[in-house]
């Protein structure tokens, strides 16, 4: 594993798990969100796709990555790049809580975000899973065109094998 495409939903535990792998494996790791949207000095900007796509080819060119995000037209590049793409999917119930939990943490200040954590945000998570979930059929018929590659974790203890590996 040396080239890591970490793919879920909103809470599901990708940038936990991205973190983790990169401390193990002392592997960079890079979050989607922040090549989709950089930080200039007016605030956060959308790059277009191609832009999004120079930054991926920059940093593919590197020795080893670890991406995470949700699944992005933007970036669908990644699923051939990838040595190694791991679906993150925990239970929907436990996403839920997740996105209350994020929520107040963020809200209180313990944990940072790149957007502003608002009641407008904590809805657009919850639309975002439901939006998934609707779609879900379609994405994992993506998935099994890389099932060569594809690890799946759906709870801690796939974790656990996974780091052990």
């Amino acid at each position: 594993m040396r080239k890591i495409f970490i793919i879920g939903i909103v809470a599901s535990g990708k940038t936990t798990l991205a973190k983790q792998l990169s401390q193990t494996l002392h592997i960079p790791w890079h979050e989607l969100d922040c090549v989709v949207y950089h930080q200039t000095p007016e605030g956060r900007v959308k790059r277009t796709a191609a832009e999004q796509l120079e930054v991926i080819e920059e940093i593919d060119s590197s020795e080893a990555w670890i991406f995470e995000g949700v699944d992005r037209d933007s970036y669908q590049c990644l699923f051939e790049m990838a040595d190694t793409i791991i679906f993150v999917d925990p239970p929907l119930w436990k996403r839920r809580v997740r996105i209350v939990k994020r929520f107040v943490k963020q809200k209180l200040g313990i944990e940072a975000c790149h957007y502003q954590p608002d009641l407008k945000m904590l809805y657009m998570m919850y639309v975002w899973t439901r939006d998934f979930e609707r779609g879900r059929a379609s994405f994992e018929d993506k998935l099994q065109g890389y099932s060569s590659k594809l690890v799946r974790l759906s709870n801690h203890n796939d974790l656990q094998k996974l780091l052990k590996q």
